[in-house]
């Protein structure tokens, strides 16, 4: 049966906005008892820095920025190879019943005790080993999370160097010629012509055609030699494809940087108070810098722009630290207004794209190749890998550290919790549900040659051949039909003459979703296909803003804990706003994460990313579930224990699978220490766990005296 995107969408959003009329309100008025009478931490102790009563519109931006990372955006694109299906129903149930109620829970029970940590939360609800635990396993699973979100930039943004096979076949179109070009001691690089074949084997299935044209750089001292046994050139050793970074994707998300400064600067100095003015100037200015950047490629300002790999990693570290050290008022909360203020806007874009286009989701509701594993982004079945797949969109345990860190420094009154809480998480399930469809209605030959590596691709495609068979019968050109003619384009082929970027094999899922994003748009809007470049590179900003506001606002939140670590050490240490010590915290975070970044890639980091980010979830409700108890509460528990026990499950399987087959297989491989570090790894964060939710267990079942409402605060 074909299924059209305009009735799934409409459907979500009914359920969506009957959960918020509702369940939030439930929520709200029985289970967190929100009380405005109560005076919020942002008032108590109020000092401009952290502590900063905030507008509830920006503060809304502030929090949907925050926790509104590469998760609802990549997730869903990866778990299309199980198929559209499952993905789609664990983000619409899994938002409302666990991860809306997590993130309100949380930020209620923060707020109701002087905005606390869910570290410090951890041990003041359940105890001093619990407290311990938490924070052992929190300060692992945020450097885990801002690099699995920023190796999503990385991917997008800067270059790479994909590794050829020495020995292989490199067989050129009939007619090329060799070209090649080489600077002073540099590689020799050649200029691959478009219907190029490559050969890493004896059968046809051991072969791949290049519809694309591209740059291959040999070694210095080494060139392409002729075949002795056939037809075409021999790649010698060490046999690299060049990929060019996004030199207009860089230059549009770094102009957003000073913009973000200067709407920070006017909305808290020089005109106080105008939101909506700084708002407006604001996100003309990113408009505007994003059409721009279409100069930028070929021109001499490119070479600052156009990063490697290195550098677009270092150019987030840089980002990362100084926004993390930065008064909140100057970079974070007005860039994360900003940002949210683009986000919601395309967001609400996207569904009407969807509705009016209402494109056939090409992609099988599961997927008879990869839903029993093997998949290129997940190599698992879809129990439980598209539940650790999608995490943000769903249920994220990275929320809990920004309902527990930030936001609750910046909250007026108790009633803007559920707006914050449950609606900002709501958004983030309707921000997957359409980057999930922006990726299902791409053609499936056009998906998987974008989310394949290119240097996984060969073998890839050899181990599985009915797949091969079912990519090559896929294939189309531009004027329709199957059965691709020698030397016709492929519709990726025409889309990276666009948008002149190369968008084969650039994994990750940013990409996918940029393309998914401007052939909605296209589509809804046909007499201006024209701009399919500038909807491509704005659908890039978008992610990027989406994962920038989570790294700086994340790397904030990794410094208050290892702060509040350190404290305990030297007491000095331990002081927020004295600037050496802030930075030494930040410095510590950032080059954490950036070391996973830089030796990382997405196929390893994201489902380590997806373990540890559900492991946290666990912690987070059974952190919130004990307040409950504490509270005098506990007959409304289910709300919070039923999710728990659900995630509980899928994660323990999953963590299963990884350590039972994966690790143990690196090991077996002979990668001995990676794979040891990685069992060890994932044996400490579930033993972190066990030891909270048995002691929080514990704690529910003990009896307790009944608390007061206004006794809360002074818990």
């Amino acid at each position: 049966m074909t299924l059209h995107a305009m009735p799934v969408m409409i459907g979500v959003l009914a359920i969506l906005a009957i959960a918020y009329r509702y369940y939030s309100a439930f929520l709200a008025a029985r289970v967190a008892v929100l009380d405005d009478a109560r005076v919020t931490p942002a008032y108590r102790f109020e000092d401009g820095q952290n502590f900063d009563p905030t507008n509830r519109w920006v503060l809304f931006g502030h929090h949907f920025a925050a926790i509104s990372g590469a998760g609802p955006l990549i997730g869903p694109v990866l778990a299309i190879q199980f198929g559209y299906l499952p993905g789609l129903i664990w983000i619409v149930v899994g938002v409302c019943l666990a991860g809306a109620v997590q993130d309100m829970m949380v930020l209620a029970v923060s707020t109701q005790r002087r905005g606390q940590s869910l570290a410090s939360l951890a041990r003041t609800e359940i105890g001093r080993p619990a407290g311990i635990a938490a924070s052992l396993a929190i300060l692992y699973i945020i450097i885990i999370a801002l690099a699995g979100l920023g190796v999503v930039v990385v991917k997008a943004l800067g270059g790479e160097e994909v590794a050829m096979k020495a020995g292989t076949v490199l067989v050129y179109p009939q007619g090329a010629s060799l070209e090649a070009d080489q600077a002073t001691g540099g590689p020799r690089v050649y200029n691959v012509p478009p219907g190029s074949t490559y050969k890493f084997g004896a059968g046809s299935e051991h072969s791949m055609d290049f519809r694309e044209p591209f740059r291959l750089a040999v070694p210095n001292g080494s060139r392409l030699t002729g075949n002795p046994e056939g037809e075409g050139y021999l790649l010698p050793a060490k046999s690299v494809r060049l990929v060019k970074g996004s030199s207009w994707g860089t230059f549009t998300i770094a102009m957003t940087i000073p913009i973000a400064l200067f709407v920070g600067w006017y909305m808290y100095r020089f005109r106080k108070g105008k939101v909506v003015e700084a708002s407006l100037i604001g996100a003309v200015l990113v408009l505007g810098v994003t059409v721009l950047g279409a100069f930028v490629p070929d021109s001499p300002i490119e070479q600052y722009f156009s990063l490697t790999r290195g550098g677009t990693v270092a150019a987030l570290g840089i980002y990362g630290f100084i926004a993390a050290v930065l008064p909140v008022w100057l970079l974070l909360c007005p860039r994360d207004y900003l940002s949210t203020f683009l986000k919601i806007g395309t967001i609400f874009l996207l569904v009407a794209g969807v509705i009016v286009a209402n494109p056939k989701l090409e992609a099988p509701p599961i997927s008879p190749f990869f839903a029993s594993g093997g998949g290129p982004a997940f190599n698992g079945p879809i129990f439980p890998y598209v539940f650790i797949c999608i995490m943000c969109g769903a249920i994220s345990g990275f929320h809990a550290l920004v309902s527990s860190g930030t936001t609750p420094k910046m909250i007026g009154r108790e009633s803007d919790v559920r707006m914050i809480g449950y609606g900002a998480m709501l958004m983030e399930g309707l921000v997957g549900v359409v980057a999930l469809i922006a990726a299902a209605a791409l053609p499936n030959t056009m998906y998987y040659d974008i989310n394949i590596d290119l240097g996984r691709r060969p073998d890839f495609l050899a181990s599985n051949p009915d797949f091969a068979q079912f990519l090559k019968a896929g294939e189309f050109d531009m004027h329709g039909g199957h059965e691709l003619a020698p030397g016709a384009e492929t519709e990726l082929v025409v889309m990276e003459r666009e948008v002149r970027e190369s968008l084969h094999g650039r994994t990750g899922g940013a990409v996918t979703l940029a393309i998914g994003m401007a052939r909605i748009f296209s589509n809804a809007m046909p007499g201006l296909r024209w701009m399919i470049g500038y909807w491509y590179h704005f659908a890039i900003m978008f992610e990027a803003l989406f994962i920038l506001t989570t790294i700086d606002a994340g790397t904030r939140i990794a410094r208050f804990l290892v702060q509040e670590i350190l404290g305990r050490v030297w007491k000095p240490l331990g002081d927020l706003d004295w600037l050496p010590a802030s930075m030494l915290a930040t410095g510590l975070v950032v080059f954490g994460w950036g070391y996973f970044i830089a030796t990382g890639s997405v196929e390893t980091i994201w489902p380590m990313f997806g373990m540890a980010n559900q492991l946290l979830a666990i912690i987070a409700l059974a952190v919130v579930t004990t307040a409950l108890f504490n509270a005098g509460r506990g007959r409304y528990a289910p709300v919070t224990i039923l999710p728990m026990l659900f995630v509980a499950t899928t994660t323990g399987t999953a963590a299963y699978y990884e350590i039972t087959k994966k690790f143990w297989g690196m090991v077996q491989a002979g990668d001995v220490v990676k794979g040891w570090l990685n069992i060890g790894l994932t044996a400490m964060m579930l033993v972190c766990v066990a030891v909270i939710v048995g002691t929080a267990m514990a704690r529910w079942l003990a009896p307790r005296p009944t608390l007061l409402n206004d006794e809360i605060e002074t818990v």
